[in-house]
């Protein structure tokens, strides 16, 4: 796969190219990085849904379907996460390639110029986006605030970030909360997608195998027509934990979900952000890891135990779903097989099943043009942007010497449960 070739549009616009000849489709994306902010969240989030079910051109979500459809097809969507202390607004637009259009039509060009339709010319009825479409997709955005809400996994996880990082922008959730989401009105929206257009950062990500020169003129026009202060993005990161915050929540579960959040002292753009992301697939991040093969199938204690590391931020999470008796086991376990980590307590074939491990995540997240914009969207705001071969080269230059130092600088932070317990109606029977 082509390396990521990235021009200069104007001030905090830059235009990514990944020439890939593998897929039939072209994927364009527009990503918005804004400061996460408690005041703004909602609002961005909501706005950013809004957008892509019309615009000017095309003012209602029936017609501006019959445009996609004319395009071969196309796709439009949009979405929002969290990246460090920012909120990502992404509008992502797909079809096929240019080779592939009949009578030689440029369908990159159209792609480009009907994403830029929606961001840059939305429709608007009286200076305001259309209260009918702001109805409908409050209604999905709540509808997928109340699923992760009954996602317990995700849920426990979630609330386990936001004792964390309490004192942190990246406490707010990436929608924001569901009252400002109910809240929300046609002229907050409206705020917010002016806001959008003068100070966030835009990283355009071009993936496919025609000419990205036509696409990158579209943008270049529609962009040098605003006038722009970008907003200065920081992210905070807490290098160690001085204190441990314990919390629980008792609900009605048939599986407890005990959460451990730990600094790690070291987060992007550090050089040893690559020897973390090891180590926490030691411990946690693959089938052969040793949480999966200790605590989990050797002691029985837990139904699933794994970690993840977040970079932006310098966080490491240890999930696992247990039964109620058996949480301060499990807690325990997790300790000491970190502390055996800290000791050298790791064997060659763990380090090698682990590289391996991590290097088939690294090519697979390409095997799709989606998944190509997404690996790379991915490390926009890091320090260093890796090709996947790249990032598997870095991994195997490691060595275990790096994966113990790194877990020595390990501190725990939060502990989260979220305790099952009976209902009352369980309790009568």
């Amino acid at each position: 796969m082509s390396k990521l070739i990235r021009r200069s549009i104007t001030d905090s616009v830059t235009f990514n190219t990944i020439k890939e000849s593998r897929f039939k489709t072209t994927r364009i994306s527009v990503t918005a990085f804004l400061p996460l902010d408690i005041t703004t969240a909602a609002n961005n989030a909501l706005m950013s849904l809004v957008l892509t079910r019309s615009c000017e051109k095309y003012p209602d979500f029936t017609v501006l379907s019959r445009k996609l459809s004319s395009l071969y097809g196309a796709s439009l969507s949009s979405g929002f996460r969290k990246m460090g202390d920012v909120q990502a607004l992404t509008f992502s637009i797909s079809g096929i390639d240019d080779r592939f259009a009949l009578s030689d039509e440029i369908i990159s060009k159209e792609l480009s110029t009907l994403l830029c339709d929606v961001i840059f010319n939305p429709f608007l009825k009286d200076g305001l986006f259309d209260i009918n479409e702001c109805e409908q997709e409050r209604r999905q955005l709540i509808d997928m605030i109340d699923a992760e809400f009954n996602e317990k996994r995700i849920y426990s996880s979630q609330k386990a970030l936001s004792i964390m990082c309490s004192d942190e922008a990246y406490g707010i959730n990436r929608y924001g909360t569901k009252e400002d989401v109910i809240a929300a009105t046609p002229q907050d929206l409206y705020t917010a997608w002016q806001n959008m257009l003068k100070k966030a950062r835009f990283e355009i990500i071009y993936v496919g195998d025609s000419d990205s020169s036509m696409a990158f003129d579209v943008f270049n026009s529609r962009f040098s027509e605003i006038s722009r202060t970008p907003s200065v993005l920081n992210t905070q990161v807490v290098k160690c934990a001085e204190n441990v915050k314990v919390e629980n929540e008792d609900m009605e579960l048939s599986q407890s979900k005990l959460i451990m959040g730990f600094r790690t002292e070291i987060a992007e753009p550090d050089e040893d952000v690559m020897a973390v992301r090891l180590m926490c697939s030691v411990l946690g991040g693959t089938a052969h890891s040793k949480l999966f093969c200790n605590v989990r199938e050797k002691l029985s204690l837990c139904y699933y135990c794994s970690s993840s590391y977040i970079r932006s931020k310098g966080i490491m999470l240890v999930e696992s779903g247990v039964e109620r008796e058996n949480i301060e086991k499990t807690k325990e376990a997790i300790l000491g097989e970190i502390k055996a980590m800290q000791n050298g307590e790791i064997t060659d074939e763990e380090i090698e099943a682990t590289k391996m491990s991590m290097a088939n995540a690294f090519y697979s997240s390409c095997d799709t043009v989606g998944g190509i914009n997404s690996y790379y969207l991915s490390q926009m705001l890091d320090g260093t942007i890796y090709t996947p071969q790249q990032a598997v080269d870095k991994v195997n230059s490691l060595t275990k010497e790096d994966v113990v130092r790194c877990a020595k600088k390990l501190t725990l932070d939060t502990v989260f449960t979220l305790t099952g317990v009976q209902s009352l109606e369980d309790k009568e029977v």
